[in-house]
């Protein structure tokens, strides 16, 4: 089994609530997700960012931070997808990470990229920088329509959040 056939088996057994079958599975593949987030390669890098988020593997948050943080756009959209999984659960990952992805928002060359990091700030709380940082990319005529729609939905999202407290 490679390890994005042992990430589909952590998901499985994530989904299924088998603790003890994943707790075993993340054992037996910690150290491949880090080898593969270490790699030259970076499809396999982008394998291991994924694999986190499939293990529900917390204790790895911390090299998503390199993820989010390498060269190829694949990684950083791999690595943001992980953190977008794990915060669904856990709102506060979102604010570990939020000054990396303002800048991922507004400044990644990439458009998918610079989406998924809007996607993420969803699951986390609705802080009011955020929010206007998203809005002026939702009202940035230069920036990618796509991208616009996302930071508005999002913005609204976080606005409806901050006013149910």
């Amino acid at each position: 089994m490679d390890l994005s056939g042992a990430a589909a088996l952590a998901d499985e057994y994530a989904r299924d609530g088998r603790e003890p079958e994943l707790a075993t599975l993340r054992g037996e593949w910690a150290d491949e997700i880090e080898a593969s987030a270490r790699s030259d390669d970076y499809r396999k890098r982008a394998v291991a960012y994924r694999a986190i988020a499939h293990f529900r593997f917390r204790q790895k948050l911390e090299l998503l931070r390199r993820g989010l943080e390498d060269e190829s756009p694949v990684v950083r959209g791999s690595a943001l997808i992980a953190l977008e999984g794990l915060s669904r659960a856990h709102p506060g990952n979102i604010n570990a990470y939020r000054p990396l992805l303002h800048d991922l928002a507004t400044r990644d060359s990439n458009v998918a990229v610079r989406r998924l990091a809007i996607v993420c700030f969803k699951n986390g709380t609705p802080a009011k920088q955020t929010i206007v940082i998203l809005d002026a990319i939702a009202q940035d005529d230069d920036t990618d329509a796509e991208v616009r729609k996302t930071a508005k939905s999002v913005s609204l999202l976080l606005v409806k959040k901050a006013n149910r407290k």
